[in-house]
């Protein structure tokens, strides 16, 4: 059985589960984190917003920005013992429609472009095609409406394996209210984390370091808030609609 761990942007997985991630590994589980958005784009003309975004990482060209963001994940990836696969669909960041125009300004509580209707198909078969049918799959549950969360978890809907679900980090730092309507009719299993754990989640997350000036305020409040959640219950919740099976594979792998 592998856990394979849905990851829209490099840097969701190690987010949202970089401690439980941990975990698996030291108990000998075979963990991968799949990273759907995150291809080189063919061009290097950048909307207004990618302008910013690549002012705050203190990147240039979008090439150049994947480039970097798949050398931080892979560190990430083997801090955490686990193999990092990078699928070639773009960010929202980079998408854009037939007529040249970006599909999005600020991807974050933005409604799906109409040309992104079919993307959740797309990305379900190209998973698909590389899943085993034991395999469990976790992903995010599109807390703080990003687009890019939200088609993935539409995406992990149309698997013929049913999904387990883990909050968004760090928009459910910030959204804790968004949690209860977005876990409706689903149950959660409480997976412990050790101090060891989260040792591991925190190096994993400063791996992305391009990321962090748009993730948190400084590299203080990000430990403080990632420690804060983790202590809330020594763990994070994984939420499913089959919660018995979760627990039963989490207890067996």
């Amino acid at each position: 059985m592998r856990w394979i761990y849905l990851s829209p942007h490099m840097d969701d997985a190690a987010l949202c589960a970089g401690g439980l991630i941990h975990e698996q590994r030291r108990d000998g589980m075979d963990v991968e984190i799949w990273t759907l958005m995150c291809g080189v784009p063919q061009t290097d003309e950048l909307s207004d917003y990618a302008l910013e975004m690549h002012e705050k990482w203190s990147t240039t060209t979008a090439r150049q920005t994947v480039l970097l963001r798949r050398k931080e994940d892979r560190r990430a990836a083997a801090g955490l013992g686990v193999r990092a696969v990078h699928f070639d669909f773009l960010d929202a960041l980079y998408r854009r429609g037939p007529d040249g125009e970006p599909l999005y300004g600020d991807p974050v509580g933005a409604p799906v472009h109409p040309e992104d209707r079919a993307l959740p198909t797309e990305l379900a078969l190209a998973v698909e095609s590389h899943l085993r049918p034991d395999d469990m799959i976790v992903c995010p549950l599109g807390i703080g409406e990003h687009v890019d969360h939200v088609l993935v978890r539409h995406a992990a809907e149309g698997l013929l394996q049913h999904p387990s679900y883990v909050a968004d980090v760090p928009y459910v730092l910030n959204h804790p209210d968004e949690l209860e309507p977005k876990t409706a009719g689903l149950r959660s299993v409480l997976q412990p984390i050790s101090e060891a754990g989260l040792g591991a989640w925190l190096v994993a997350i400063e791996s992305y370091s391009s990321q962090l000036s748009s993730l948190f305020d400084s590299r203080e409040r990000l430990r403080d808030g990632i420690r804060d959640y983790w202590e809330a219950e020594g763990g994070i919740r994984l939420w499913s609609a089959q919660a018995a099976r979760l627990g039963a594979a989490q207890a067996g792998s």
